[in-house]
């Protein structure tokens, strides 16, 4: 048998495992599985929710746990159920929006509410960036904070992502958590939140450890992940802020990526 130098895979969805078609390459499959015939388990981590999760999974026979909302939500696919979930607190969002907006202007706004069937609330002008997703429209600006919510979703009409992420740093780093998880996709989070947090989780529950991961990513959503990982790997499609720590760049997703580390590995 193969032997392969860690014992969990951890992978983003878009933009990494998923090609832009959104399918996973046979070669990647082949790759993932020869990893678990060598011992490692694959655990996917996204920023999107449950919700907008759970059917890619399902297409793609993953039966294995998923960190989703940004590392809030640790869900068990298999199983069809929400392990862990953390909420953002309404009170503190409500604070850094206003402070947020009176510093660069009126914001377009969207928010995924938690729990495992939790809609998204999508505003007046807010583009949604990931195709034919459900949804709800938020007419009524109250109902944005009528129920737990795992995030905020922020757009500016002039700003790009990095300006607007940068300033929101700057102006409520203190009270949440900002990252940049896609072309047009700036979230607001709650304080101490990433990634990292859910993924740790997660392993916790297989037995394996930081020192034992590799970790695949192309957003700077991904940073803690690899931070916490022992080797991360950013796409060659990867923003510039990832690749800058990650520990090496390989293949695009859409020209098997993954594969290209996994079967190197496996072939020592």
């Amino acid at each position: 048998m193969s032997s392969l130098p860690y014992r969990l895979v951890a992978t983003d969805l878009d933009g990494t495992l998923l090609r832009s078609d959104d399918t996973v390459s046979q070669r990647t499959r082949d790759a993932l599985a020869a990893a678990a015939a060598a011992g490692a388990a694959h655990i996917v981590v996204t920023g999107r929710s449950v919700p907008w999760t759970r059917h890619i999974l399902d297409e793609l026979g993953y039966e294995g746990l998923a960190v989703c909302g940004q590392g809030a939500q640790v869900y068990h696919a298999g199983e069809h159920r929400l392990l862990t979930s953390v909420t953002l607190d309404r009170q503190l969002a409500g604070i850094a929006l206003a402070k947020l907006e009176a510093e660069v202007g009126p914001l377009a706004l969207a928010a995924s509410r938690d729990g495992l069937d939790g809609e998204v609330l999508v505003g007046s002008g807010y583009r949604l960036q990931d195709g034919p997703l459900p949804y709800l429209p938020l007419e009524d600006p109250a109902d944005l904070w009528s129920a737990p919510l795992n995030k905020l979703y922020v757009q500016h009409p002039d700003l790009d992502d990095d300006a607007l992420a940068s300033t929101a740093r700057q102006v409520v780093g203190g009270l949440v958590d900002v990252v940049v998880a896609g072309a047009g996709i700036v979230e607001i989070l709650p304080l101490g939140l990433s990634k990292a947090t859910g993924l740790s989780l997660a392993a916790r529950r297989l037995g394996v450890k930081a020192a034992d991961t590799i970790a695949f990513g192309d957003m700077p959503n991904d940073i803690p992940m690899f931070a916490w990982a022992r080797h991360g790997v950013a796409m060659a499609n990867a923003h510039g802020d990832l690749k800058a720590v990650a520990d090496e760049v390989t293949e695009t997703n859409d020209a098997d990526g993954i594969a290209v580390v996994l079967e190197r590995l496996l072939s020592r």
